[in-house]
Order: structure tokens, then C-alpha cells, then sequence
């Protein structure tokens, strides 16, 4: 009875050393946040709608770019194979906290030969080998071993590839955020840079007409050399840009084929057909505090993670500095048979049960500890400043809106207001009471406002994308109650 006592102790006695636990480094980790946007929110700040944000525009092609984008980018293919390559690495880490068991089967024929006895024959006296019987022998087995997580050490490692694989999901959904911001930012951009180029059209064909009538007067005798020489300059100017235009516009289509993947001619085709004035849906998705806006964004996920994965990865390291403690087993049949002759033998095994304590390794293992816990200080550096990061983007995000709001309507009225000085010194010019400078100067004024007017759509349009991204672009926190309006993309399993 005191044996099976202390067999039962002695039985029990791993499975109450791998309660224990070594302490490591926090897994959360604060990030100073402000308390507040310091630039006011558009419409007050709602909850956020942000989930494939782009198809607000209401335009297909840019629906269609975004999605064949996501589909190209090697961006996103690279991160959906390290969410593959951390599923593995998570089940691999799992599995070594569980015994593992092993089969074998194996078989062997022989014949070894043995010694004869001595006979008489009728010839006389001779000595010869008696024959020798074939032995077959076949042996089946179990193996198994476990090592016992005395301090933690595997349970730590088991985390910290849940914590990469929840990283890399993260990071897998920031990488198709971002290939949608930089497609539609190009898009936009070729669209301003289309109503640019309509701009510049007009302008040219303007001062080529009027460097054609002018040099018909020159001719008739009534406008002197002079100003005949400054309508063609002006003329030969509006050309150059012209041209300038139509090469940035080329270089943004490149742009798009390049993250698309589409057919340069049929990409310019549907370009050419699709409307080049979209208004802007109106910015609603942002969250008045801060701390609850920035915990949308995969990337701030994706840090955190990473500050639980070396959190675990210390907590491992230091777990091989204590002693392990490992039990074997293995259960098998061997069969032999022979002439005639079967015998079967079962046999089966309980060890070694062996602890392995390290004494001296030149300081490897303690080594190893530091160079864990720098890689701890390290991510939790990388966190804060992203955090930071995150707060900056948002804040000019919402900077550029608000300014390009404020502008918007100053340079319609510029652009207005301007127009009629043009429409009112060209009549003037026509009936001979403007010169040739009063027009081209006016015709100056409003071709920058035109140009000014573009280049703030464009930058409006800009900030409104750089928002939505900066805001997580629609994607949700693990456990989020958030819901929203439309579909949100799954990660690939």
C-alpha cells in the first residue's frame, strides 16, 4: 500500500511542476495618447463606417482598380503567406506541450548456421554440418515521450505564435488598406489630373486663337510687331504645358496599370469613359476620442501583438535556463517463427523518467535572456512610436480636410469672379480698348485660379483618402461589438 502511494506521488509529481511559471515581461504596455483631436471633427464625430470605404464614391472603376489592386499586390500575397507560415509555427508550438507517440514495424529472415554432430555412413566415418532452419522475426512497437512545461517555457512559446499569427492577420488587412489608399490616391490624382489637362486645353487653344488673330492684324498693318511676338510666345507657353499635362496624366495611368494589373489600352479606354468630376461623400467616421479611434488601426493591433509575442518569447528563454524534466514509454510485440515454431513476447517500458539541469554553458543561456528582453524594449519602443504615428496622420488628415473645406469655397469664387474679368477684357481687347498685355495678364489670373482650384480638389481628395486610412480603413479589432454597413474582406484561412 506505501508503494503504490509513492508510485502515485511519484506519477504526479511532473504534472505539479508544470504549474509553476517564471515571471516575464508585461504583455500590455501603455502608449501616451491625447485626451482629445486637437482639430475639430468633421460633423462632430460618429461611430465609424468605414468598411470598403471606397465604394462611397459611388464609382466603379475605382471599385474595380481597388479590387483587381488587392488581388495583384505582392504586398498583400506576402502577408497572407506569413499568416500561413504563423498557423504553422502555432500549431507547432501547441503540439509541443502534448506527449507525441511514434509506431514502428519491422521484420527480419535469417539463418544462421549451426554445428552438426558426427555419423557413421557406409562409406565409412565422416563429419558433416547439419541443415540449418530459416528464423523469421517481426516486431511491432509504440514509442511515446513527453517533456514536461516544469516552468512555462513551451506554454510560452505557445503564446507567443498565437500573438505573431494575430499580428499577422492584422498585418494582412493593413496591407490591403494601404494598396486601396495608394490605387485610389493615384486614381484620384489622374482624375484632377484629367480636369487639369481640360484646363490647359482651353487655355491653349485660347492664345493660339488669339496669336492667330493678332497676326493677321500685324499683317493688315494694325498691331505692331511686338505684340504679335508676345501672342505667340504666349501661345508656344500654353503648348509646352499642355504637354507637360498630358505626360503626368500618362505617367498616373502607368501608375494604375502597374497596381492593377490591367491592360494598359483597355485600362485608358475605361478612363477615357469614365466621368472625370465625382463629389466627395461627406466625412463621418471618425471617433472623438482618440485612444478608441487609433484601437481600429490593424497596424497599432499588429505592434501590440508584437509586444505580446516577445513578452512571451522572454518568458520562453528564461524557462531553458531551469531544469527539464522529459518521460518515455513504449509498449511492442516480437513475434518469432521457425520450423514449425511461433513464440510471441509482448513487452512494454515507463522511462527514463530523466531531469536535465544546466549548469555550465559558458553564459549562452543567460545570453539568449537578454537578447529577448532587448527585443521586448524594442517592440514596446516600435508600439509607442506607432501609436504616435497614428495620432499624427490622423491629426493631419484631419488638418487637410478642414483647410480644404475652408478654401473650397474662396477658390470657386476666385475662379468665378476672375472668369468674368477675362470674359469683360477680351470684349474690351476685340473693340480696342484693351491692349494685348491687359489680356494675356488677365488670361494669367485665371489660369492659375483654375489651376489652384484643381490642385485643392486634388489635395481635398487626398486628404479624405489619407483619413479613411489612417482611421483603419473599416477593419475591426478581434471582439469589436463595432458593426458596419457593408462587407468587410476575411482573411485568407
Amino acid at each position: 500500500m506505501r508503494n503504490s502511494r509513492l508510485r502515485a506521488l511519484w506519477l504526479a509529481f511532473p504534472l505539479l511542476l508544470s504549474a509553476c511559471a517564471l515571471p516575464r515581461p508585461p504583455e500590455q504596455v501603455t502608449a501616451p495618447t491625447p485626451a482629445q483631436w486637437t482639430t475639430p471633427l468633421p460633423h462632430g464625430g460618429s461611430l465609424p463606417v468605414l468598411a470598403d470605404w471606397w465604394r462611397q464614391l459611388d464609382d466603379p472603376l475605382l471599385v474595380e482598380l481597388i479590387d483587381a489592386a488587392q488581388a495583384a499586390s505582392p504586398t498583400v500575397a506576402s502577408a497572407a503567406a506569413r499568416i500561413a507560415e504563423a498557423r504553422a509555427s502555432r500549431v507547432a508550438a501547441g503540439a509541443a506541450l502534448a506527449p507525441n507517440l511514434s509506431a514502428n514495424l519491422s521484420a527480419n529472415r535469417s539463418n544462421s548456421p549451426l554445428s552438426g554432430g558426427t555419423g557413421s555412413t557406409s562409406g565409412g566415418t565422416g563429419t558433416g554440418l547439419t541443415a540449418t532452419p530459416a528464423i523469421t522475426t517481426i516486431q511491432a512497437g509504440l514509442q511515446s515521450s513527453w517533456e514536461v512545461d516544469l516552468f512555462g517555457g513551451l506554454r510560452a512559446s505557445r503564446d507567443a505564435t498565437q500573438a505573431r499569427l494575430a499580428g499577422a492577420d492584422a498585418k494582412w488587412h493593413e496591407a490591403r488598406v494601404s494598396v486601396a489608399a495608394e490605387t485610389a490616391t493615384n486614381y484620384l490624382g489622374e482624375r484632377a489630373c484629367r480636369r487639369q489637362l481640360a484646363v490647359a486645353t482651353s487655355d491653349t487653344q485660347s492664345r493660339a486663337e488669339t496669336s492667330r488673330l493678332t497676326d493677321l492684324s500685324m499683317r493688315a498693318g494694325f498691331t505692331a510687331p511686338a505684340d504679335a511676338a508676345l501672342a505667340r510666345a504666349s501661345a508656344s507657353d500654353a503648348s509646352a504645358r499642355l504637354t507637360q499635362q498630358r505626360a503626368q496624366c500618362a505617367l498616373l495611368q502607368q501608375a494604375l496599370v502597374s497596381l492593377s494589373g490591367i491592360d494598359a489600352r483597355t485600362l485608358q479606354a475605361r478612363l477615357d469613359a469614365a466621368p472625370i468630376d465625382r463629389a466627395l461623400p461627406a466625412v463621418h467616421a471618425v471617433a472623438s476620442v482618440p485612444a478608441e479611434a487609433l484601437a481600429q488601426r490593424p497596424d497599432v493591433y499588429a505592434s501590440e501583438r508584437d509586444v505580446a509575442a516577445a513578452s512571451a518569447e522572454a518568458g520562453a528563454a528564461l524557462a531553458q535556463r531551469f531544469p527539464r524534466l522529459s518521460l518515455q514509454g513504449s509498449i511492442g510485440r516480437l513475434q518469432i517463427r521457425t520450423s514449425g515454431f511461433r513464440e510471441t513476447l509482448d513487452s512494454w517500458t515507463i522511462g527514463p523518467v530523466a531531469l536535465t539541469v544546466p549548469i555550465f554553458d559558458g553564459g549562452t543561456l543567460a545570453a539568449n535572456v537578454d537578447a529577448a528582453r532587448a527585443r521586448y524594449d524594442e517592440a514596446v519602443a516600435l508600439y509607442r512610436a506607432n501609436v504616435r504615428q497614428a495620432v499624427r496622420e490622423v491629426e493631419e488628415a484631419l488638418i487637410n480636410l478642414q483647410s480644404t473645406d475652408a478654401r473650397a469655397g474662396d477658390a470657386d469664387a476666385a475662379v468665378q469672379n476672375y472668369q468674368a474679368s477675362f470674359d469683360a477684357t477680351s470684349a474690351r481687347y476685340q473693340s480696342g480698348l484693351a491692349s494685348l498685355f491687359e489680356l494675356e495678364d488677365s488670361r494669367r489670373t485665371l489660369f492659375a485660379a483654375q489651376t489652384a482650384r484643381v490642385s485643392l480638389q486634388r489635395e481635398r481628395a487626398e486628404a479624405w483618402v489619407s483619413l479613411y486610412r489612417s482611421m483603419g480603413g473599416g477593419w475591426l479589432r478581434p471582439g469589436s461589438t463595432t458593426t458596419t454597413t457593408s462587407t468587410t474582406a476575411t482573411s485568407p484561412s
